[in-house]
């Protein structure tokens, strides 16, 4: 895999119908700069809002996926990501005067010919490869569906779908060398739909841009002709449509015997780039659809935040440990001697962190809290645990907005002390984070504990300001 950042070397320019919305747009993809990452600009709104292609602004997954910043929205973006990823792009702007992408054929194929057309440029940054070094599973047993990812030194890719319907029924595929096998393998894989899906999907106020050339439709009942005239109606077509032998309208041919497995492996590539890094693991898929890539790519997309700030602010690795005093010190404005938190051990990113703070006789606050029985004052219990969920706060925003940023807390309820701190004893400080408002405001859910007992426990509610 190449080791590089890469970006396109000339702009360049696409045109059609969006596959659902049934919008003509242009597209230009053009060159971006080092770190910049995959982005969509609506030139056609007053202020060219930018929306990043990352899990965070997804707003719909029904029969594509779309992302949006407030009334922004681009629609069905996953073939135009599938063909970035499959070509290792890591920095471009997509210009796009429209609401959705141009379906084309139904495939990535042309968008990656386009792209081969402009060229590429190797930057002088480094990729930022997530490295997926544990196994990460998601599961939605309703629908069947199952996500593993495993360690791998490559990006490979295992996808099996069951319809349980005898027109397709089960089918496998795997990516197993992006370089080698993207571009002649998977990216002309097309878009597909059964014929009894196409009636349900016209009165959802979909496929308005399909037909017969840009999705495959495999006959999965019999139908009469008038009714095939009907359909023909809905869709605004003007070319003979018929059911054929071969189990596709207009006997129209696979590309390949397994194409609609390809193409959702084609799908999950292009939802995946949504984890916003490109990723070294092994991934194994039974029945994916965008739905569940997108709630996968987020599960993984939060692992990268995660390593990326501690990465950022642990500069030596250590054992157990996720972020030690030198790292706190970098995160939290306070210092001696109201830094109550020594280290942190465990962080699950915008969830939950795990703090230590080791209560020594030399702690300032005993000379006067009591001289003749000391014990930690409740108060400052509250306030490392405060400080300890301040840390899971902070890195709850975007790592450009961390630096300038303050909590403040604003309420404490249900406070509980259980049993006193006193001079040796470990607290264990967790704090949990059980709702947003606004990105402004969070509530939390914070306990202490010594030796296993809980010694504190708090409600806590937050603020993040400007400095």
């Amino acid at each position: 895999m190449l080791e590089k950042q890469r970006t396109i070397e000339k702009e360049i320019t696409i045109q059609g119908t969006g596959l659902h919305t049934g919008t003509n747009c242009v597209m230009t993809f053009k060159p971006a700069p080092e770190n910049y990452g995959i982005k969509f600009i609506r030139v056609d709104l007053g202020d060219k809002p930018e929306i990043p292609a990352t899990a965070d602004y997804v707003v719909d997954v029904s029969r594509g996926t779309t992302i949006g910043i407030g009334e922004a929205r681009v629609h069905t973006i996953e073939h135009v990501l599938a063909a970035i990823v499959g070509l290792q792009i890591d920095n471009i702007k997509i210009e796009i005067d429209g609401i959705e992408p141009p379906v084309i054929d139904g495939s990535s194929l042309p968008f990656v010919n386009k792209l081969l057309e402009a060229g590429f440029v190797k930057q002088d940054a480094n990729k930022d490869y997530l490295i997926i070094d544990e196994t990460i599973t998601y599961k939605n047993e309703d629908e069947q569906v199952e996500f593993v990812a495993l360690p791998s030194d490559s990006y490979r890719m295992t996808v099996m779908v069951d319809y349980q319907n005898p027109a397709l029924g089960s089918q496998h595929s795997g990516m197993f060398d992006l370089e080698k096998e993207f571009i002649t393998e998977f990216a002309p894989a097309r878009t597909f739909c059964f014929l009894s899906e196409i009636e349900p999907l016209i009165e959802q106020g979909l496929i308005q841009g399909g037909n017969i050339d840009n999705a495959v439709v495999i006959v999965d009942h019999d139908m009469s002709e008038e009714k095939v005239l009907e359909i023909k109606a809905k869709l605004g077509l003007k070319a003979d449509i018929k059911i054929g032998t071969t189990g596709f309208f207009n006997e129209n041919s696979l590309r390949f015997k397994n194409e609609p497995v390809r193409h959702k492996l084609l799908d999950m590539l292009g939802d995946l780039a949504l984890i916003g890094a490109p990723i070294k693991a092994q991934i194994l898929a039974a029945r994916p659809g965008h739905k569940a890539n997108v709630e996968f790519a987020k599960k993984i997309r939060k692992l990268y935040q995660q390593k990326k700030i501690e990465k950022k602010y642990q500069n030596i690795k250590k054992q157990g440990v996720v972020f030690d005093i030198e790292a706190i010190q970098k995160i939290l404005p306070h210092r001696y001697p109201f830094l109550l938190v020594d280290k942190i051990i465990d962080l699950e990113f915008d969830k939950s962190v795990r703090g230590v703070k080791s209560v020594t006789f030399n702690e300032l606050f005993f000379q006067g809290h009591f001289p003749d029985r000391r014990v930690m004052p409740g108060v400052l219990i509250l306030e490392a645990l405060a400080q300890t969920g301040g840390i899971l706060m902070l890195n709850s925003l975007p790592e450009n907005e961390i630096q300038n940023k303050l909590v403040y807390f604003m309420k404490i309820d249900n406070a509980k002390f259980r049993k006193p701190v006193v001079p040796g004893d470990q607290l264990i400080l967790e704090a949990e984070m059980v709702g947003k408002t606004g990105g402004k405001y969070v509530s939390m859910k914070t306990k202490a504990f010594v030796e296993g007992q809980l010694v504190c426990e708090a409600d806590m509610m937050a603020a993040i300001v400007d400095k």
